[in-house]
């Protein structure tokens, strides 16, 4: 069971689980907004709802903490593991513009590539090869990629990603 946190604005920083998030509402860190019904946790000290969402009570806004982190897994994910060449399965990255030539590990110069592109292209750029991006590549966007552990979401949580969309 995992649980949503969201800061004192209703912008949702990450997910944890319930242990984590019943940890902060014990030490008065954080208030339940949702709760899962019939299913409390029992303690020495009574009974506690188990939280699905819940909302910082002290929580500082850190600029530029929704910048996403580029990363091959990310890559693959915001390409829908799809080539960006050819469209078959992906399994690989691609620096649009080589690494060698001077290219960059970011959003913009990276692409899901399946092994055969990635080989015959090798240390060539897309238009030296003839060949056509079916992707602009850039930096992912939705509330799935700004907030921590959102790949599979709780129905609970939709009125509070939406807000972070």
């Amino acid at each position: 069971m995992r649980t949503l946190v969201l800061n004192a604005g209703y912008e949702p920083l990450a997910v944890v689980s319930f242990k984590r998030a019943l940890v902060l509402v014990m030490n008065e860190k954080a208030t339940v907004v949702e709760r899962v019904d019939g299913d409390p946790v029992w303690a020495a000290a009574g009974t506690y709802d188990r939280p699905a969402v819940i909302i910082l009570t002290r929580y500082v806004r850190v600029p530029g903490a929704r910048r996403v982190p580029v990363t091959r897994r990310g890559v693959l994910r915001r390409d829908a593991h799809r080539c960006a060449y050819c469209g078959k399965a992906a399994s690989t990255i691609d620096h649009v513009l080589p690494r060698s030539r001077g290219g960059k590990d970011t959003w913009e110069n990276l692409v899901a590539c399946c092994l055969r592109c990635n080989n015959v292209k090798g240390d060539r750029t897309p238009q030296e090869m003839m060949w056509e991006l079916r992707v602009i590549p850039g930096p992912p966007r939705g509330s799935s990629w700004t907030v921590r552990g959102v790949d599979k979401s709780d129905p609970r949580w939709e009125p509070y990603l939406a807000l972070a969309a």
